[in-house]
């Protein structure tokens, strides 16, 4: 039978972070019984903050806290990890790597504790990178993460968690469901920094080049290489319903809409009005040409895939970024 959060004691882990934060808020909306956010950031370093939650800053990466924030909770949502963008991901593989300390502790701290499910979020980066050399890409189909060739560094931790998920199943019975992200994007995310995603700094450098009126963008790499990007709120849809689904094996969750570094340029530029002189940094990190998430399975299990559009998804995160720029807010959280 399907695991509800509705009426659940719920614990989100990096709950101060761009996804976690707005799962906080939706699992609140859904009728969750209790919400526990949790995250390592001083909370006035949070991404937001629901007064309705219990907010607890904890470091997760030791055994300990993670006990703290497990007593007392029926449902886990671990998303707390060491992240960022292309750049972030490829200068700091030590440090994504040890998120594993993370999820480790909370399948320990669940298990004691008798948590009844634990949601872990993986990422598309578990994927063998030899089918990811081609921009023309093939979406990637749920075994395609092996014969196992991830991105080095934050892709091998992802994969290893995963496998961690698969065990604490197999051999202690903790219900486990695993989901991976394909570049989630949206307001109240990472935007300047270091730390952002493509969608938001595509969306930063094109409102910059038009209040500067140096009508010029840096793109990484050539710009033909190929991205889906999913709105937060698929993002954390499509999350809750994994969850109270009876999908055990890891499952694609994002956009199937393809798209290259240059169209979603052109869409930025289309909607602040503007065209600009791109210039090719082609020593930049770009991670690998092509990449899409094949969404057979999760249409197949539940009827349902993100749908909304790249179009009206970066409208929405493009005004947010303009109105915190106006704001002078310089926050990179």
């Amino acid at each position: 039978m399907p695991m509800q959060v509705f009426g659940a004691h719920t614990l989100v882990c990096g709950a101060g972070g761009f996804i976690g934060g707005h799962l906080v808020n939706r699992l609140i909306e859904e009728g969750a019984a209790s919400v526990r956010a949790v995250d390592v950031k001083p909370l006035d370093e949070w991404y937001q903050k629901n007064p309705r939650a219990e907010n607890l800053v904890l470091d997760l990466q030791t055994k300990e806290a993670c006990m703290t924030a497990a007593e007392g909770m029926e449902a886990v949502f671990q998303l707390a990890a060491d992240m960022g963008g292309m750049g972030f991901i490829e200068n700091n593989k030590a440090l994504c790597m040890l998120s594993v300390l993370t999820n480790t502790h909370m399948l320990m701290a669940a298990r004691a504790h008798g948590v009844q499910r634990f949601f872990y979020s993986s990422s598309a980066c578990v994927y063998n990178a030899d089918k990811q050399k081609d921009p023309n890409v093939v979406a990637l189909k749920e075994e395609d993460a092996y014969p196992a060739l991830p991105e080095d560094g934050y892709g091998w931790e992802k994969l290893f968690s995963e496998r961690m998920c698969r065990h604490f199943l197999e051999d202690y019975g903790l219900e486990t469901r695993v989901a991976r992200f394909h570049n989630v994007y949206g307001p109240q995310g990472t935007w300047t920094g270091g730390r952002e995603k493509a969608p938001a700094a595509v969306c930063r450098k094109v409102l910059e080049a038009k209040a500067s009126g140096k009508h010029e963008i840096e793109i990484w790499g050539d710009g033909h290489q190929t991205r889906s990007f999913m709105y937060i709120d698929d993002c954390t849809k499509g999350v809750v319903a994994i969850y109270q689904s009876d999908i055990v094996e890891p499952i694609n969750l994002g956009s199937s809409e393809l798209v290259t570094i240059n169209q979603l340029v052109d869409v930025a530029e289309e909607l602040a009005g503007v065209k600009l002189k791109r210039i090719y940094n082609l020593t930049a990190p770009k991670g690998v040409n092509g990449r899409n998430s094949d969404n057979t399975l999760i249409l197949d299990r539940l009827g349902w895939e993100p749908g909304i559009k790249l179009r009206d998804g970066l409208a929405r995160t493009m005004e947010w970024i303009e109105q915190q720029m106006l704001t002078g807010v310089t926050t990179t959280r």
